[in-house]
């Protein structure tokens, strides 16, 4: 029998982040990480392996990055767990022992039962499977007419990308804006306008009945009657949670299809963590059960998990995720941190909002200046900060990732007004004018007002 300190059970971001954080955590431990597949895909870069990248192989984890920090790694499918006894075993009939075990399975893409005709030939879904995603981008090359249901993010970033490759691509999503879960209906809007701009076209409030086809797909039927030729299509209509060996090794599930864990990220099962997309989340300000599954989340998860494998510290929790979201359709960039207004109004929270659109340069004559907004959502009575979303150039995602740090630390609008920031006209928006600043002033007035 083969035996470890720490075994890892999956080696996309949240099972690596673990291994890496656990064993400098605790560098006497012995970490060993299992894993089904031969290399890893970079699961954020996936969408751009199609039209920026033209190759699996520039989106690839490098197995250096545990073998280089002292961790073990096996490929290999870990199919049963006896946690009573601390025992795993392989598909290849090996047996481990473990003192800690950290669930890291990850997430598989959501195919409807009721959707008739998701097995034809043609048919993808955008699996974190290199193997898988090669074959596929070799039939999309002999596809022209492909239409993606789903306009969240991974539909609208596929589309974009496969649209530079000059295929006739539409989007065919039923909320009656694309991106609607993550952002208000100012900034869907401008992301529309952008992409069928570029070419992309774009049906709204639009579900799809069916998707036809002998043994090849012909035509996608929509509920509304209308009937779309097509050469392929891509379905990105979400993901769930991989909690099948979780389940069936008895290990806590709730409601929504995830593993249970508390804010040390540990199961109710005595030395067992879960951390990634098969992993609880709770939303940061409404507490309830959500389902947001991102790369940056599971990291975070990962690192509690490894710091607190042996010993519990009361100031590296998982307090809840805030859901920092971003894209980029060309040269705009958008991004949405916490809640939106509408989602704010519909939990019953008593919010204003405050708005500005600013540059990302100063003076605005340099080349290359973007437009950039900035939107706050903010509690009327005591100021904190809820949400925000921006929309601007190469500057957004970092000024989203600062929008999530003021929720997480539960700022006010008076901590923005007051906050010391550095600026440079290459790099920021004016000193005068900074967005988020501006946008806390808007904010500040209302509440003022009120």
């Amino acid at each position: 029998m083969e035996k470890t300190d720490v075994l890892v059970i999956g080696g996309s971001a949240a099972g690596i982040v673990a291994a890496v954080t656990g064993k400098s955590s605790y560098p006497d431990k012995d970490f060993l990480v299992i894993r089904k597949e031969k290399q890893v895909i970079i699961p954020c870069g996936i969408p751009y392996i199609f039209g920026s990248l033209r190759s699996s192989d520039k989106d690839v984890i490098p197995d250096g990055v545990l073998t280089n920090a002292g961790i073990r790694l096996k490929i290999d499918e870990v199919v049963s767990i006896d946690h009573k006894n601390k025992v795993c075993k392989t598909a290849d009939n090996t047996e481990i022992s473990f003192e800690k075990l950290v669930l890291a399975t990850g997430s598989t893409p959501e195919v409807p039962k009721w959707l008739k005709g998701a097995d034809l030939e043609n048919v993808f879904t955008i699996r974190k499977d290199k193997e898988y995603l090669d074959e596929v981008m070799a039939k999309l090359n002999r596809c022209k007419k492909i239409v993606t249901i789903g306009g969240g993010f991974i539909g609208v970033e596929m589309s974009d990308e496969l649209n530079k490759l000059n295929k006739d691509l539409t989007i065919v999503e039923i909320l009656p804006h694309i991106l609607g879960l993550v952002f208000d209906e100012e900034i869907t809007v401008k992301a529309e306008e952008i992409l069928k701009s570029r070419g992309v076209k774009i049906k709204v409030g639009a579900g799809v009945k069916e998707i036809l086809g002998d043994k090849k797909v012909t035509n996608v039927l929509l509920n509304n009657g209308e009937k779309l030729k097509v050469d392929a299509v891509i379905m990105s209509m979400g993901y769930r949670p991989n909690t099948e060996l979780a389940k069936k090794s008895e290990i806590k599930i709730n409601e929504m299809g995830f593993v249970k864990v508390d804010e040390y990220m540990r199961t109710d099962t005595p030395d067992v963590f879960a951390v990634g997309d098969c992993a609880e989340k709770r939303d940061f300000s409404t507490r309830k059960l959500s389902g947001v599954m991102l790369a940056s989340t599971s990291c975070t998860e990962a690192r509690i998990a490894g710091m607190n494998l042996y010993k519990l510290c009361t100031v590296k929790t998982f307090s809840g995720t805030i859901a920092v979201f971003f894209t980029a359709i060309g040269k705009t960039g958008f991004g949405a941190a916490g809640l939106t207004e509408t989602i704010a109004r519909k939990e019953g929270f008593d919010i204003i909002t405050g708005i500005f659109e600013g540059i990302d340069k100063h003076p605005g004559t340099l080349s290359n200046t973007h437009k950039q907004v900035v939107k706050l959502i903010v509690a009327r009575e005591s100021g904190v900060i809820l949400g925000g979303e921006v929309m601007g150039g190469s500057s957004t995602g970092e000024i989203v990732n600062l929008i999530g740090l003021i929720i997480q630390n539960k700022m006010s609008v008076n901590s923005i007004l007051t906050a010391q920031i550095g600026t440079h006209p290459l790099l920021t928006a004016p000193p005068t004018a900074y967005p988020c600043i501006k946008a806390a002033e808007v904010a500040a007035k209302k509440i003022k007002s009120a």
